[in-house]
């Protein structure tokens, strides 16, 4: 009948398919089993499809003892509970404590999709819950239609009044309900129709023909057939072509053909292995392997390489997620080095960070249209400066510090103060520390250095000599001096 297909599962589930509210069905399920109750007469097959029907209300009740208890630590489920959408069926429930956890069991992970089940939502009215709904019909079904008093005694949170209106507006006079009933039917009637299913080619293994390039690259593998042209020790069948078993043999000969095929036997057992992990890790398909690959850095397409020999041990997808967190991780190492970068340079904000890497940038792309001529045309003019730019060369490419300073050309003006907007390090320096590293030409990021080293060293000492000092920062004397004379007249460094 009718009310027997309401509580069906492949109707239920038709149902949900076809977007229908599922208190309709629930509605059905409980007028369905107060028929029964009253009736007395159904046979087994009634009494299965009713104790399936509890089973798929249980789900929505109110009563923890209705549902499965939690497979973590076997306590009774209150809402809010968690359900893992991808263990199933039976469904894999957990109360969020061991949820937090991480509870794994079996086939269930940790990182598994997951639905959070409660009920604490309208369906057909805004000020009536899913569980209410579910109160008023247990609530029904217990004290009887009409019995609207006790009804209210029962929920506890709704009037006589209010349980009255709402079971007689969306239970009784709901036009909704008289559809979902042919709906039921004419879906349980598609179901059972028998149609042609339609097949497509799969594109995963691909299907080249047989003398194409990817036939070649994939080993000439048969996806039909899943055997290739040639499979590992191909021939290893010659050794059973001349064994051939015959009452007359002796035991010995006997027990070394059995031996044979033993041996036959494990030499199947290899091949089977290889291909089962050629099949399990993808490798079929070369091309798309080496695709997804490449998508990784180079570091981790290093570590990928390097990891590919472990992958039959752990398994193609406890490799994949392996490589996967190490992916992670490189990307996050990166992004802290980055953020490193910008702490040491004094940014506090990204705003300013896109400001830096510009003027970086800048930096570097001066940097490499600099050539060597374009620094000795500085010196063309002056033979001296030219002669100790090229000694300073000199030292360079022999491996030693060049001692020697590059002066300036003769009869050329002194520079102009250094402009110290956007340099990194800028904002760490007080008044007199700008003004200095103006009039020096110095970074603010080379001063800290040196203020750095020189107070430490002073610190170590005792005090500080200028001989000293020259011989701790090497640069030019002159701006030695101006950095010696300022730590002092300031207070950061004592005469030795």
């Amino acid at each position: 009948t009718l009310w027997e297909d309401l509580i069906c599962e492949g109707c239920v589930r038709d149902v949900c398919r076809e977007r229908i509210p599922f208190l309709d069905i629930l509605v059905g399920a409980r007028l369905t089993l107060r028929a029964f109750r009253q009736d007395r007469f159904y046979s087994e097959e009634q009494e299965h499809h009713r104790g399936r029907g509890m089973e798929r209300l249980a789900s929505f009740s109110n009563d923890p003892f209705d549902k499965p208890p939690c497979r973590g630590c076997s306590s009774y489920l209150t809402e809010p509970y968690v359900k893992c959408a991808e263990c199933g069926p039976p469904p894999f429930l957990l109360c969020l404590q061991c949820f937090t956890r991480g509870f794994e069991y079996k086939k269930h992970q940790s990182d598994h999709t997951y639905e959070i089940m409660t009920s604490d939502f309208p369906v057909l009215d805004p000020n009536w819950t899913a569980q209410e709904e579910m109160a008023l019909l247990e609530a029904v079904m217990d004290c009887g239609f009409g019995n609207w008093q006790d009804v209210a005694n029962q929920m506890c949170t709704k009037s006589k009044e209010e349980c009255e209106k709402h079971y007689m507006k969306h239970f009784i006079n709901n036009p909704l309900f008289a559809s979902t009933l042919l709906n039921l039917k004419q879906a349980e009637e598609a179901q059972h129709n028998e149609t042609a299913i339609p097949f497509h080619p799969a594109d995963d293994p691909p299907r080249p023909t047989f003398d194409s390039l990817l036939s070649r690259d994939m080993a000439g593998y048969m996806p039909a057939r899943a055997d290739f042209v040639e499979e590992f020790d191909n021939y290893a069948e010659w050794d059973l072509r001349d064994i051939d078993f015959v009452e007359d043999d002796s035991d010995i000969l006997h027990a070394l053909k059995i031996a044979v095929v033993d041996i036959y036997h494990s030499r199947l057992k290899e091949r089977q292995r290889r291909k089962k992990i050629i099949r399990d890790h993808g490798l079929i398909n070369l091309r798309k392997f080496q695709i997804l690959e490449r998508r990784y850095p180079k570091e981790v397409q290093d570590l990928y390489e390097t990891m590919r020999r472990f992958a039959r041990i752990l398994g193609p997808v406890e490799h994949d997620k392996f490589i996967e967190s190490h992916a992670l991780e490189f990307e996050l190492r990166r992004e802290i080095k980055r953020l490193q970068e910008y702490r040491a340079a004094g940014i506090t904000n990204f705003c300013s960070a896109r400001t830096y890497d510009h003027l970086k940038k800048t930096r570097d792309e001066e940097r490499l249209k600099r050539t060597m001529l374009s620094e000795v045309l500085q010196y063309i003019q002056d033979s001296s400066a030219c002669q100790q730019w090229l000694s300073r060369q000199a030292d360079i490419d022999s491996g030693l510090s060049p001692t020697v300073p590059v002066p300036s050309n003769s009869g050329r003006r002194s520079a102009p103060p250094l402009n110290l907007t956007g340099l990194p390090g800028t904002e760490k320096l007080n008044e007199k520390e700008k003004e200095l590293c103006q009039m020096v030409r110095l970074v603010p990021g080379a001063y800290l250095e040196y203020k750095a080293a020189l107070v430490n060293e002073c610190n170590k000492q005792g005090g500080l000599r200028l001989a000293q000092a020259r011989a701790l920062i090497k640069i030019d004397v002159n701006k030695t001096r101006k950095i010696y004379d300022f730590l002092i007249r300031e207070g950061y460094i004592t005469k030795a």
